[in-house]
């Protein structure tokens, strides 16, 4: 059991939170590992619905006033925003590789 999972436990409370936490394969502040294309495509689809999912929450927390939880959810916001700039930046950019010419050896 997780330590967050651990201090929830005792109290029978089901935070939300941790519920989205702990469907999210990989977390939003950590660097990408130097991975496939294909999972680097998964990360960023994922991430992408968890920015959208903080936009989201951002918005209800504005309308309820709920000032603190704003806080919260925009830096996750940014860090979220980060991570998609950090696999855009690193994901192969389709187009011509030059190579150089061709040599003969000489003996």
């Amino acid at each position: 059991m997780s330590a967050s999972r651990a201090r929830w436990a005792g109290s029978g409370r089901r935070s939300e939170h941790l519920t989205q936490a702990s469907a999210a394969p990989f977390c939003v502040r950590t660097p990408p590992s130097a991975s496939a294309s294909s999972r680097s495509a998964t990360r960023r689809e994922r991430l992408v619905e968890i920015r959208d999912n903080l936009v989201a929450r951002i918005t209800e927390a504005e309308q309820q006033g709920w000032l603190g939880e704003i806080e919260g959810l925009q830096v996750s916001l940014t860090g979220a925003e980060a991570k998609i700039r950090q696999i855009d930046d690193s994901s192969p950019v389709p187009g011509t590789v030059h190579l150089g010419l061709p040599t003969t050896r000489k003996s």
